[in-house]
C-alpha cells in the first residue's frame, strides 16, 4: 500500500528500557506467584497493598503508583500484555529514543491512576451518601493503551497484522481500542475503562506538550543549567573579593564576565598582534 509501512509478525529486537520493563514485570509476576502459592502472601493482600487503590493511596499507601504496574493478574493476560509491551515499546523506543518512551509510558500510567483517583474523590465530595467506586488498577494495560495512542497519532499509516491475519493501520487500531474502552465504561467495570481513557488522554497530551527528547532530559538540562549558573555566581563573587584583596596589596587584577582571571601579558600580546 502506497504511503504506508507494513510490520510483519516478527517481534522487534529485545533491548533498552523495553527489555527492563518486560523483565521487571516478568520477575514480579513469578515472585508474587511463588509467594501466593506458598501462602506467604494472600491475593487479597497483594490487591489491597501492592495494586493501586485510590482509597488506599489516599490513606497514605503512597508506594502504590510504583508497585501497581508490576502486579500482573492471570497467566494469559500477563503473557499478552508483556508481548504487547515488547512489541509496541520497542517500536516507540527505536523511533523516539529511550527518554521519550520512558516519559510516555510513565505519563500514561499516571494519567490512568489520576483518573481513577479523581472519580473516587468526586463521589466522596459530591455524593458522600453513596459508596465511592474504589477501582483496583493493576498491570501494564494503562501504559500499553498510551503506547497504542502514540503510535496511532504519530505513525497512523503503519500497518499491523491484527490476530496475525488482517492488515490494519495503527490509527484504526487505536480508534477501535478507544471505542472498546468507551463501550466498556457502561459495563461492569466502568472506572477501569474510564481510567484507560484517562491514560490515552494523558498520552495524547504528552505527544503535544512533551519536549522532543522527553521531560526527563528537559528537567536534567534545566537542573544542570541552574547548577552552572550558581557556580558562575560563586566564581564571580570570589573574583570580586580577590580584587578587593589585591587592591589592598597595591595590585590590580582583572576578571572577565565569567569570573575568570585575565592575564595582562596575554592582553598586551593580543594588542601587539592586532596593531602589527
Amino acid at each position: 500500500m502506497a504511503g504506508s509501512t507494513k510490520l510483519e509478525i516478527a517481534l522487534p529486537e529485545f533491548r533498552g528500557l523495553t527489555r527492563l520493563l518486560v523483565l521487571w514485570n516478568l520477575g514480579a509476576y513469578f515472585a508474587l506467584l511463588i509467594l501466593t502459592t506458598a501462602h506467604i502472601l494472600s491475593i487479597d493482600f497483594v490487591l489491597e497493598h501492592l495494586a493501586y487503590s485510590p482509597k488506599a493511596f489516599l490513606g497514605w499507601q503512597i508506594w502504590q503508583p510504583l508497585t501497581g504496574s508490576f502486579v500482573q493478574i492471570g497467566m494469559f493476560s500477563t503473557l499478552f500484555n508483556l508481548l504487547m509491551l515488547w512489541f509496541l515499546g520497542s517500536l516507540i523506543e527505536d523511533w523516539h529514543g529511550t527518554r521519550w518512551f520512558g516519559g510516555l509510558f510513565a505519563v500514561s500510567v499516571l494519567g490512568s491512576l489520576a483518573t481513577a483517583t479523581a472519580i473516587y474523590l468526586g463521589f466522596r465530595l459530591l455524593a458522600p451518601s453513596l459508596d465511592a467506586p474504589n477501582a483496583i488498577l493493576a498491570g501494564v494495560g494503562d501504559g500499553l493503551f498510551g503506547l497504542l495512542v502514540a503510535i496511532g497519532v504519530l505513525h497512523g499509516d503503519v500497518e499491523f497484522r491484527l490476530f496475525f491475519l488482517v492488515l490494519i493501520k495503527a490509527r484504526y487500531m487505536a480508534i477501535i481500542a478507544a471505542l472498546i474502552a468507551l463501550a466498556s465504561a457502561f459495563g461492569e467495570a466502568p472506572v477501569y475503562s474510564i481510567s484507560m481513557l484517562g491514560a490515552g488522554l494523558a498520552a495524547y497530551l504528552y505527544l503535544r506538550r512533551a519536549p522532543r527528547r522527553g521531560f526527563a532530559f528537559s528537567v536534567s538540562e534545566r537542573f544542570y543549567g541552574l547548577r552552572n549558573k550558581y557556580y558562575r555566581w560563586k566564581r564571580k563573587r570570589a573574583a570580586s573579593r580577590f580584587q578587593v584583596y589585591m587592591k589592598k596589596q597595591g595590585r590590580t587584577v582583572r576578571f572577565d564576565g565569567q569570573g575568570r582571571l585575565i592575564d595582562e601579558d596575554d592582553v598586551k600580546h593580543d594588542d601587539r598582534k592586532r596593531w602589527n
